[in-house]
């Protein structure tokens, strides 16, 4: 969500900088073009003013001073002429010594002309007949006090810019983050889901979203469904194959075969397999639950119903205890933990003399279980072996076994590892590492 809210106020900047940009521009642009215009005007009526201010004299045409605007006698004054009559030139007293330079045509001039003290001039020239006599008038105006007002409304605008941007910016993001938060509340409901605090998604959500959810919950019915059916017709399996394969076990013990030390041997042994890999795989085919959510495992409210069944099972006088962090949860399947735990305790119970501690604690990378016991333990030289790839777990090492081979594939289906140390109790530790589910 962040990184949408990022391309979007990166996109709102960018279309706002351009079109302000081009807004202002363009806005000062004309009115600028406007200004010279109007200007213009009252440049041309005071041409013609001077014009009216030619009149024959006794040595000819003169200029009566009497009708001239008074800032054209203020030295510097921003206000400007020059009469060209070819063999005479009149300047006004405000250009001093200064010189004003004649545009190439009539009309306004094209940009602005440098004036006395780096003033920038606005010009306009007319070219006129007076007396028989062609007359050339070019009058001026400061427009530099307009320049500099130009530039104090460009920063003011470059200001207030600037302040509504950052407040359609903070508007657009809290209108962003409004429109986003549906979406948030379905990651949060998505996230619930695999903590297993819920079987689907709220379907109180905006119009738009509604297909989405309507298809995730569809998805979660489907897949939960098939599942179901599927861990149902493995168990049918399993208990159609009990029945045929007690049979055979049966048949091993009768007296027909007592001669038969060989072929009693190979059943056994073939029978026995049979049980563990229809052990093993029906257990295989429950951990497919780790695709839907399910109940994850409380420790508050599962371990103490472990351990009293242990205890029910192994006798009272073993000291069973466990260290957790109050209110822990562990997110993977309730059933799939309670075998993990339920065959490793169950192991360390059968080996153990007085004493069996759980321990269960959050790490950096995900959870670390540790089972302690104070049995004969394994020695070292023989833990390796146990854990070699094609050793069965199940298998007794040492005089110590590690129970059911659902264990290890249970651990590995969680890109867990499992570890076998020496226990402070004086037994066998095993340490197994599980890395927090991905979200």
């Amino acid at each position: 969500m962040k990184s949408i809210q990022r391309r979007l106020s990166l996109g709102l900047v960018g279309v706002l900088l351009l079109v302000g940009l081009v807004l202002a521009q363009t806005s000062l642009w004309l009115f600028d073009l406007g200004l010279r215009r109007y200007l213009a005007d009252g440049l041309r009526s005071e041409a013609e003013l001077l014009l009216s201010a030619l009149v024959r004299g006794p040595g000819g045409i003169q200029l009566d001073e009497q009708r001239l605007n008074p800032a054209h006698q203020a030295p510097y004054s921003g206000r400007y002429f020059l009469i060209d009559l070819g063999e005479e030139t009149w300047r006004s007293r405000s250009l001093w010594d200064a010189e004003l330079a004649l545009p190439s045509g009539k009309g306004l001039a094209e940009g602005l002309l440098t004036g006395p003290g780096g003033q920038q001039l606005l010009a306009w020239r007319g070219d006129y007949r007076r007396f028989g006599r062609n007359v050339k008038i070019v009058v001026a105006q400061d427009y530099t006090p307009l320049l500099e007002s130009f530039r104090r409304v460009q920063w003011i605008g470059i200001g207030l810019g600037a302040g509504a941007l950052l407040l359609i910016l903070a508007l657009q993001r809290l209108t962003v983050r409004r429109a986003l938060r549906p979406l948030e509340d379905v990651r949060q409901q998505i996230a619930q889901l695999q903590e297993g605090q819920r079987n689907e998604l709220d379907t109180q959500v905006p119009l738009e979203l509604v297909p989405l959810v309507g298809q995730v919950n569809h998805l979660l019915a489907h897949t939960e469904d098939t599942l179901r059916r599927s861990r149902n017709a493995l168990g049918n399996l399993g208990h159609a194959l009990k029945t045929p394969l007690a049979v055979l076990v049966s048949l091993e013990h009768r007296d027909e075969l007592r001669d038969h030390a060989d072929l009693r041997a190979t059943l056994a042994e073939q029978l026995d397999q049979i049980q563990q890999r229809l052990a093993r795989e029906l257990g295989r085919a429950r951990l497919a639950g780790e695709a839907l959510p399910g109940a994850h495992f409380d420790c508050d409210s599962e371990l103490p119903t472990l351990f009293n069944t242990l205890s029910l099972i192994h006798g009272s006088e073993l000291d069973l205890d466990w260290d957790v962090q109050p209110g822990l949860r562990l997110p993977w399947d309730r059933e799939d933990l309670l075998e993990l735990l339920g065959n490793l305790l169950d192991n360390a119970c059968k080996w153990a003399e007085t004493q069996v501690l759980l321990g269960i604690a959050r790490t950096t990378e995900g959870y670390r279980l540790c089972i302690d016991d104070d049995g004969p333990g394994i020695p070292e030289v023989h833990r390796h072996a146990v854990l070699e790839r094609g050793t069965r777990l199940d298998e007794q090492v040492a005089g110590h076994g590690l129970g059911l081979g659902i264990v290890r594939d249970i651990i590995e289906a969680w890109g867990g590892s499992l570890r076998l140390d020496a226990s402070p109790l004086g037994g066998l530790r095993v340490l197994v590492d599980l890395p927090a589910p991905r979200r």
